[in-house]
């Protein structure tokens, strides 16, 4: 008799184990105004295929909706931020709702931080947008980064390991990566959890800038799953 109560114990642990994966990996669903969406996160540390913490961040060269060309090798002796973006994803829609990232990208750039706004959305995914749509989205939500650019093909987020949207990865002046995770330690879709969160790419720049050790170099990210291809 326990030892049937035991196996039933043991059979439900698993499938619950199960169903949680399942969660995480997926998107949130729409959510009413304030209301927590569940969390898709996914680790970063350990997943980065070309770069490591405290190693050579994985050179790129992009479009931007500008039309421009942007390369990371360009602004070595710079501080370079790095945003996976998704624009229809409501957790960078909590972001960029409130404001908060565009105020994080105007207080950096001001400082002389290069900010480079990437989605790696693919071409019929959510978040693939052409150019000039892009243009008008970015001008409306007012963006304050350097960029905007465009991975339709994957390749630049999979060589940093970008697993959601929003994630971030700080580079050095050395062109070294010093961080990569989150956002913040709030993973919700609900903009009020903003003003107490702790935002570890502010706490970074802000010691690195400051010529003080980084505390937190790299975090769990949370938020939409990039919409790659495959």
């Amino acid at each position: 008799m326990h030892r049937n109560l035991k196996i039933v114990a043991m059979i439900g642990l698993v499938a619950g184990a199960a169903a949680f994966a399942r969660l995480a990996t997926a998107d949130p669903p729409a959510t009413a105004a304030g209301e927590k969406a569940p969390v898709a996160t996914a680790p970063v540390t350990g997943t980065l295929t070309s770069a490591a913490i405290d190693q050579k961040a994985p050179d790129f060269s992009l479009a931007g909706i500008d039309g421009k060309t942007y390369k990371l090798s360009d602004f070595k002796g710079k501080y370079v931020v790095l945003e996976w973006n998704n624009l229809d994803c409501p957790f960078v829609k909590k972001h960029y709702g409130s404001g908060n990232m565009q105020a994080l990208q105007k207080k950096y750039t001001d400082k002389g931080v290069v900010w480079l706004t990437i989605c790696s959305s693919a071409q019929g995914k959510q978040g693939y947008y052409e150019p000039a749509a892009l243009q008008d989205m970015t001008k409306e939500r007012k963006l304050s980064s350097t960029a905007y650019l465009r991975d339709a093909d994957g390749t630049v987020g999979k060589e940093y390991g970008a697993k959601t949207t929003p994630s971030m990865f700080v580079v050095n002046p050395d062109g070294n990566l010093i961080y990569a995770g989150a956002i913040d330690d709030k993973p919700s879709t609900d903009p009020n959890d903003i003003p107490g969160a702790n935002n570890y790419v502010a706490a970074c720049l802000d010691a690195s800038l400051a010529g003080k050790p980084v505390a937190t170099h790299s975090t769990v990210s949370y938020g939409c799953s990039v919409k790659y291809a495959n």
